[in-house]
């Protein structure tokens, strides 16, 4: 798109097709096109139908506003710059787009719903996959979902924050709320978000009917697969890769990863930050729940003799608040408890430090050669680790071998129960989909986890990486070196 008049033309055209589509109705949603005479976005409170070009906002590169709508004759109110143009302009700087389209679809929101637990929309085998940048009809297609907030430029920071974490991804879900799609040109924004809206009412029906929307087909292997139309395929090989194996399970800690990252670098790295992150963020949501969770927890750990800390209420000073928290998150941390209101708060910390590049997570040398022959042998991988599902997918987005959120379908934490308990297990799977536990093939240094998991029904291997505890020789588990190895 060469000019600005162009380009507003050419938005008037897209705001009344899309509004016949039901994606801008109310006045809501927008889009924006991106010229070498600067970033032209769709106005606030305009019926999208009903646009001219006048209507539109001229931004800078830095979205600074250097052309405002004009206010039409007879009209008591000018346009306002939508509050989508913050958001606009994070897409326009972490991936160099073309344009951004937001619509409120119907089908985008429900889509946000179709496991309302998730933090991600996923599907695979669709057509309309193919559509999306670097995709193919056998990728696991995922759209990161962020939570609403009562005002849209308020999602500013959620947003970047996914599109940072999920780079493979061209869209971005708001919870309850709509779709942010971006593209190169809008011809290919325009395209990628006919193919989004397509595979969201696809989801939609398929969760109506009754069908695994995540499931890979059956009658096909899975990524990568051509078994369908009768090719055969070259695959990487594990030997542990047989059927009926459909899941794999990791834990991180002595695993994955050596225990010493996070006893001697994540942990210390939190508590050196506590205070700080707790004094510069305290008037923000995410701290103020943060703090009611220590606030309740430790009224828990009074009332059963663990300490004898108690959180003032919030009508008292911040400093006061703040220093009782501190005192509770050190000596919790301290002890390594298990507990939400720990974790939480060391998530927090943690992404600043893996955003920074401060933290870097570092993985044992089989772990990228694994995780890639599950993925091109259908084989699905989870994650479950007692840190957050916050702390987890900013550990596998930032290790010394890149982003790993491609070969990772999801992240479980003790919300699903303890690792200790055989019911976890069952949770988990009844939430990936796969009846027969058997199917599944968890990997843990930890012999409490694998016999839990075995429990459930489960096929448990344990790992013994270098700087493990010793390994109790009374079990009867496969002990490797390796994620790519299991002896038979």
């Amino acid at each position: 798109m060469s000019t600005v008049d162009e380009a507003s033309s050419l938005i008037c055209d897209l705001c009344d097709a899309f509004y016949k589509q039901g994606w801008v109705s109310g006045t809501g949603g927008g889009i924006s096109i991106r010229t070498p005479a600067g970033i032209v976005v769709a106005p606030s409170g305009v019926q999208k139908e009903r646009m001219l070009p006048a209507d539109m906002f001229v931004l800078d590169e830095e979205g600074e506003i250097t052309r405002c709508g004009a206010q039409r004759p007879g009209s008591s109110k000018a346009p306002k710059l939508s509050e989508c143009a913050p958001l606009f302009m994070a897409a326009y700087k972490l991936r160099n787009a073309g344009a951004v389209i937001h619509s409120h679809s119907m089908h985008a929101m429900l889509a946000t719903l179709v496991d309302e637990e998730s933090t991600e929309f996923s599907v695979t085998q669709l057509e309309m996959i193919k559509g999306i940048a670097g995709h193919g009809y056998y990728d696991n297609c995922v759209v990161p979902i962020v939570e609403n907030t009562a005002r849209e430029c308020e999602l500013t920071g959620r947003l970047s924050e996914a599109i940072r974490l999920y780079p493979k991804t061209s869209a971005v879900l708001v919870r309850r709320h709509g779709v942010y799609v971006w593209g190169d040109s809008w011809i290919q924004a325009k395209t990628q978000a006919e193919c989004y809206h397509y595979l969201f009412e696809a989801a939609v029906a398929m969760r109506q009917m009754g069908a695994r929307v995540k499931e890979v087909p059956r009658g096909a292997a899975g990524n990568g697969c051509t078994a369908a139309i009768g090719r055969p395929t070259k695959r990487a090989r594990l030997d542990h890769i047989r059927q009926p194996l459909k899941v794999v399970v990791l834990d991180i800690e002595g695993t994955v990863s050596p225990l010493s990252f996070v006893a001697e670098t994540m942990f210390p790295y939190a508590m050196r930050y506590m205070q700080e992150h707790l004094t510069q963020s305290y008037t923000t949501d995410q701290t103020k729940r943060v703090v009611e969770a220590i606030r309740k927890q430790a009224a828990e750990d009074k009332a059963s003799g663990l300490s004898d800390i108690v959180i003032p209420p919030a009508t008292e000073t911040p400093e006061i608040v703040i220093s009782a928290c501190y005192k509770w998150a050190m000596g919790a941390s301290e002890t390594n408890r298990k507990v939400a209101a720990l974790k939480n708060l060391q998530g927090h910390i943690w992404r600043k430090g893996f955003s920074s590049g401060e933290l870097v997570a570092p993985l044992f040398p089989d772990v990228l050669p694994a995780l890639k022959a599950w993925k091109e042998n259908g084989v699905k991988v989870y994650i479950y680790s007692s840190g957050s599902r916050e702390a987890q997918r900013l550990f596998f987005a930032h290790t010394q071998v890149g982003n790993l959120h491609d070969y990772t379908l999801g992240f479980f934490d003790t919300t699903v129960g303890p690792k200790f308990e055989p019911s976890s297990y069952e949770n988990i799977a009844l939430t990936v989909g796969v009846e027969d536990p058997s199917q599944i093939l968890f990997k843990t240094d930890a012999l409490h986890e694998a016999q839990a998991a075995s429990a459930a029904g489960w096929r448990a291997v344990l790992v013994d990486r270098p700087g493990n505890a010793p390994i109790d020789a009374k079990h009867s588990f496969e002990v490797v070196t390796s994620l790519t190895e299991i002896r038979e």
